[in-house]
Formats: C-alpha cells, sequence, structure tokens
C-alpha cells in the first residue's frame, strides 16, 4: 500500500505550493518520521524563493534531501523535528536536515536524536545553533576579547548567545533595528546601534547580510582584529573597503560557512549533536518570535520573504 505525505515546493519567483509525494517503504536501516515541526531559514529560503541562487552555486547549495534544481521547482528547507513512526530509534524525537514535509522515510543514519532536555519545538534551532558553532570555531575567540556581533537574525542571534558564555568578553549585538534591542536583553547581551557600537574589537562576527553591515564590521576592529563573515549573499554583488585603514591596520576578513567543519578533529555528526546540546538553554527560545500552520505556509513563506512578516526563526507546527 503506497503512503503519501505532503510537502511544500517552490514553484516560481516568490510562489510555493504544497504537493502530495508518495513515500517508498521504509528498508531495514531507514526510518518513517512524522514531522512535528519545522523552522524557516529566512535568510536562505527567501534566497531561494525568489531565484538568486547563482548558478555555479546551484551544487553547494543544494539541501540534504532537496527534490528539484535550482530555479525552480524544488523542494527545500533543512531543519525538520519529528517523531520516528517505523524503524531504528522507534518513538524517538529526531532532527533531520529534511524540507517541510508531513512525513520521510530517510537512513537511521541522517536523523539526530533529540536530547530529552531539549522540546521539540526549541529544536528547529539546531541547524542554526551548528552554523554557530562552526562560526565560533573559525573565529576562535579569546577570553578577554572585544567583539561585536554585527547582525541580530537567526545566526548573529545564536553567536551572540554561544559568546555570551566566554568569561571576560566585552559583547555587544549591532544591529540597525532598535527593535532587536528586545532579543539582546533576553540573550542578556548588550545591544548597541551602528553608529554607537564600540570599536577596538578584536573580533567581528558579520551576519547582517548588507554592504552596510560589512564596511561597519571592518570600521570596528583593532589593529589586527578579524571580521568572521557569516553572510550569504547570493548573486548579489558586495562592495568590500579595503581602502583607508584596511592595510595599514592589517586587517582580516575570514569566511565561514556551514558546509563544511572547522575543525578537522569533529565530524559533521559530532557538530549537530553539540548544537543540540546546546539547545537545552532556554535562552534560544527569544529566537522562534512567530509560528504557523503547515498548511498556511504557501500564503506565510513569501510574506516572510518579503519583510511583510517580520521573524527571525519561524516556527511551522504539524499538528496531532
Amino acid at each position: 500500500m503506497t503512503r503519501t505525505a505532503r510537502a511544500l515546493w517552490f514553484t516560481s519567483a516568490g510562489n510555493c505550493a504544497i504537493r502530495d509525494v508518495a513515500l517508498p517503504e521504509p528498508g531495514p536501516d531507514e526510518v518513517l518520521v512524522k514531522t512535528l515541526h519545522t523552522g524557516i531559514s529566512r535568510g536562505t529560503e527567501s534566497l531561494v524563493l525568489r531565484g538568486g541562487v547563482p548558478a555555479n552555486q546551484h551544487d553547494v547549495m543544494r539541501a540534504p534531501f532537496q527534490e528539484g534544481d535550482f530555479p525552480w521547482p524544488v523542494k527545500y528547507g533543512y531543519l525538520n523535528v519529528g517523531v520516528v513512526e517505523q524503524g531504528p530509534l522507534l518513538g524517538r524525537t529526531v532532527f533531520c536536515l529534511y524540507p517541510h514535509q508531513t512525513h520521510y522515510v530517510v537512513p537511521a543514519a541522517a536523523v539526530t536524536p533529540v536530547p530529552d532536555a531539549v522540546p521539540a519545538p526549541r529544536a528547529v534551532l539546531a541547524g542554526t545553533v551548528e552554523t554557530a558553532v562552526n562560526a565560533l570555531w573559525d573565529a576562535a575567540p579569546l577570553v578577554g576579547d572585544r567583539i561585536a556581533v554585527v547582525g541580530g537574525g537567526m545566526v548573529g542571534g545564536s553567536a551572540a548567545a554561544l559568546l555570551a558564555r566566554f568569561p571576560g568578553v566585552r559583547l555587544q549585538l549591532v544591529d540597525a533595528d532598535p527593535a532587536r534591542a528586545g532579543l539582546a536583553a533576553a540573550l542578556g547581551v548588550e545591544f548597541a546601534s551602528p553608529e554607537r557600537a564600540l570599536g577596538s574589537c578584536d573580533l567581528v562576527v558579520h551576519a547582517s547580510a548588507t554592504e552596510a553591515g560589512l564596511a561597519r564590521s571592518l570600521e570596528l576592529l583593532a589593529p589586527g582584529g578579524r571580521v568572521v563573515e557569516l553572510s550569504w549573499y547570493g548573486d548579489r554583488r558586495v562592495a568590500v573597503p579595503l581602502g583607508e585603514f584596511f592595510h595599514s591596520r592589517r586587517l582580516r576578513v575570514v569566511g565561514s560557512q556551514v558546509g563544511a567543519v572547522a575543525r578537522p578533529d569533529r565530524t559533521h555528526a559530532q557538530r549537530l549533536a553539540l548544537a543540540l546540546d546546546l539547545l537545552a538553554d532556554p535562552v534560544f527560545d527569544a529566537l522562534v518570535t512567530g509560528s504557523s500552520r503547515f498548511d498556511e505556509l504557501p500564503d506565510v513563506l513569501p510574506r516572510l520573504a518579503s519583510g511583510e512578516l517580520p521573524a527571525l526563526c519561524h516556527r511551522v507546527d504539524y499538528g496531532g
């Protein structure tokens, strides 16, 4: 008997639709998962929705269980929390890098058990916190560093939450939107507008995905300082101010992205497991700022992409 599920597809610029999909029967080393929640990675999924993935990045940008090819139609997403209904790990709540779909079948090795201390709705942040973990491995912050995180979105907020645990650091979350002061307060981090941010930073983590944010990040650095660039610009060209003090201060810009593990002694699986363990801290709840039902996604996702519906992480609930 053929099982069916329902999945969200990006169908054209600014449009998406829910379609029925056939599910295979799970093999001996596979699991059937019923989705409880997914998370919308607003920046990346908005870029996919508008068709902004550069042609030379189509292979790099493929999600692990993506179907279709860029630009459209494509089934895309990677923040999925569900419960195993058949196969190994039966009854366990798991995280998987799977798109927005009601049920799915994947190899058992593709899911990671969610620790008992982490509520399933919060676990949708695992992929984002994993990105922040990788960024901090690239950044290698030190005790007592002067640090700014420029851009208070999902990734910037996650990085700030982790950096707040480092002893002796001077840390600010910098954003042009004054409403992000509330996020900073929830994370226990000082907030500053770009013009009021403290300079002489040893490290700036840039996650605003704006040219102005990158320029300000460089301005905030002390001599010998570095910017860890977490923004994904897609097909947009960005000017980097490499004149003025860039060379005289011996500044550095370091690219960081989650596709490669920043430490040779860790695997992808170990990094994801660490991110899930870190999510036991309820401070991360501040990053989930909206929710809707799965059936509402064709209307909600374009509104998120356009900015009409503001959100950091928008959670999608699948009901019973």
